[in-house]
């Protein structure tokens, strides 16, 4: 069977660098260094520590269509975000981004999943590297096979 996907070609923009202060909210922060730079699409990553983590996880959900759905969000005290990647994207207009990463706690306990916007103030920064991806939009629809909201990639 053959691959069922769905994707488009853009092309590299601005590369944007930039350090999310302290007490700001990780994903807040990516997106306002998109909008201050006139960026509505990009790939992200990033690296740092946070106060606190807002996370959701995967775990089965027999009541789905998938079988499977995020778990209750966690919040860890003081944390190492060693990895995080993803995406800004757009729904409704607004900015809407989708980040995974992995955090590592006190206790050197590492920990992973879908980051929640608004619940991860940063602790002493953020290293952000953004590249705008130009002439591609990402829009957050739902997808009734599927039955969650996901990002649709199509030209400008």
């Amino acid at each position: 069977m053959a691959a069922r996907i769905e994707n488009v070609c853009g092309t590299a923009g601005k590369v944007v660098i930039a350090r999310i202060l302290p007490g700001s909210d990780m994903i807040e922060g990516i997106e306002e260094a998109c909008g201050q730079n006139g960026i509505k699409c990009a790939y992200v990553s990033c690296i740092g520590s946070v106060r606190e983590t807002g996370y959701m996880y995967l775990k089965e959900k027999p009541e789905t269509k998938l079988g499977a759905g995020y778990g209750e969000m966690k919040k860890e005290g003081l944390s190492e975000l060693v990895s995080c990647s993803g995406f800004v994207g757009q729904r409704d207009g607004k900015y809407d981004s989708h980040f995974h990463a992995t955090l590592c706690d006190l206790e050197g306990k590492v920990f992973a999943g879908h980051m929640v916007k608004g619940e991860s103030p940063t602790l002493a920064t953020i290293d952000v590297v953004i590249m705008e991806i130009a002439g591609v939009e990402l829009t957050r629809r739902d997808d009734s096979e599927i039955g969650l909201p996901v990002f649709s990639p199509k030209k400008c």
